[in-house]
């Protein structure tokens, strides 16, 4: 059983940059590089993908991201863990066991987690949607994806095979490096005290440049130095789930007592019954060490059992968004935007577009505080008149948004910088499952 566990996060969300994941893997000494890539939509979004190539449907930058790291896994020692697969972890494994034939790998075992698909089931069952407060069934015809969120558990029978690459869908954030911890370690599936320690850990780790300072920095009070090259972080854990947050020396960033203790809340509801498949974790108790340069030590988490039921996360087509963008500059730029907003609800009421939600912006003024901006008295010099549409019909956010484009020659004058876009709109909706309903399993593919 090993004495210490040096495991590092390669990503935080989808498309996060590769080259800190390949410093981590590089000069990190890692046992485990762990990329986190998806978010509540992301499965639904891969889905739709999957629907028009039945090949695709996994995780943004796969490729790129395989094709950087590979070289440090197989002989040369560093595993893998990612939930890159997305909507086709199956997908996911075929590219990669590619890619490392073409790159001459060899030897190399990779896994494709499966089971997290729940879809048919919650079909069966009818489920409760919570934000809905209604029956699935009430939502069925426009339901994209629904996936259960598995554990660190899911995982472990790849590890136990030896698999270097582990490609997984939805898997829990903190699962993903959790079960490297329970694997090594040997701790048993109902020892909560260590996985809810060592959940605080993974917590900590989960968003990678986040801990490090990438989400921390403002400019002002809490200045971070060489942003531009931002190390990921990387954890040294004992037997007990106790470990120490670092990043690589001489890289951007910093690890401190503030970056970890906003981690630490992040996303967190009650710090003291934290849900994850594994344990119900918690983190009231959590205490935060500085030990030196970039150096914080954690420990204090503990945990009761987990959950007996898996959240699920249901992707819904909810219709059609239109997004358009028009700028004015120079005199009178907020009065013409302005005039703009009026020319386009006008047009839009001639047109008498089926749209759900109309929305009116004007970025540098009121965007993000509403009328809080207007309040404050001041005229910027120049603004954007951005215009987001809902549409339960394509067409129908596709003629608003050419409305904006329109303003060119038919609105207020000196208008530049016209964009638009339309795109699904999709949902995500949370229910749950019982877990003894799911059976994951796992394929794998070694090259020899």
């Amino acid at each position: 059983m090993r004495k210490s566990l040096r495991i590092g996060c390669g990503a935080g969300y989808a498309g996060d940059r590769i080259d800190p994941a390949e410093d981590l893997a590089r000069q990190g000494d890692l046992d485990y590089l762990v990329l986190e890539c998806l978010a509540e939509r992301t499965v639904a979004l891969a889905q739709l993908e999957r629907q028009k190539d039945p090949s695709r449907g996994y995780g943004q930058l796969l490729e790129e991201r395989m094709a950087a790291l590979l070289p440090y896994c197989g002989a040369a020692g560093l595993k893998i863990i990612t939930n890159l697969g997305a909507a086709n972890p199956r997908a996911a494994l075929e590219q990669t066991v590619s890619l490392a034939e073409e790159m001459g790998i060899r030897p190399l075992k990779v896994a494709a987690l499966l089971g997290a698909d729940v879809l048919p089931l919650l079909q069966e069952k009818d489920s409760l949607i919570w934000e809905r407060e209604a029956l699935f069934s009430s939502m069925a015809d426009r339901v994209i994806s629904a996936d259960a969120y598995l554990g660190a558990d899911a995982i472990l029978p790849a590890l136990a095979a030896g698999a270097d690459v582990v490609l997984t869908g939805r898997v829990a954030d903190p699962s993903l490096f959790l079960a490297p911890m329970i694997h090594e370690f040997g701790w048993k599936l109902d020892d909560w005290e260590r996985l809810g320690q060592g959940t605080v850990v993974a917590h900590l780790l989960e968003c990678g440049g986040q801990v490090t300072g990438g989400y921390f920095a403002d400019g002002i009070h809490k200045q971070v130095d060489n942003l531009a090259d931002l190390g990921f972080p990387l954890a040294q854990v004992d037997g007990e789930g106790q470990g120490v947050i670092t990043k690589l020396e001489g890289s951007g960033g910093v690890v401190n007592l503030q970056t970890c203790k906003e981690q630490l809340l992040y996303e967190i509801h009650d710090p003291g019954a934290y849900l994850t498949p594994d344990v119900t974790a918690d983190f009231s108790r959590v205490l935060l060490q500085e030990t030196g340069k970039d150096r914080v030590a954690v420990s204090g988490g503990s945990g009761r059992p987990r959950p007996d039921a898996l959240k699920v996360t249901v992707g819904v087509m909810e219709g059609y968004l239109g997004e358009a963008m028009i700028g004015f500059a120079g005199h009178g730029a907020v009065e013409r935007a302005l005039l703009a907003r009026e020319i386009l609800e006008k047009r839009y009421a001639r047109l008498a577009l089926a749209l759900e939600k109309t929305r009116f912006e004007i970025v540098g003024l009121n965007a993000l505080h509403d009328h809080i901006g207007e309040q404050s008295g001041l005229r910027p010099y120049e603004v954007l008149l951005r215009v987001a549409v809902h549409g339960k019909e394509e067409m129908e956010a596709r003629r608003a948004v050419q409305e904006v484009e329109a303003l060119w020659v038919n609105g207020p004058g000196g208008p530049g910088g016209v964009r638009k876009q339309v795109a699904p709109m999709v949902a995500a909706y949370s229910t749950s499952i019982p877990r003894q309903d799911l059976a994951p399993y796992f394929i794998c593919r070694e090259l020899s």
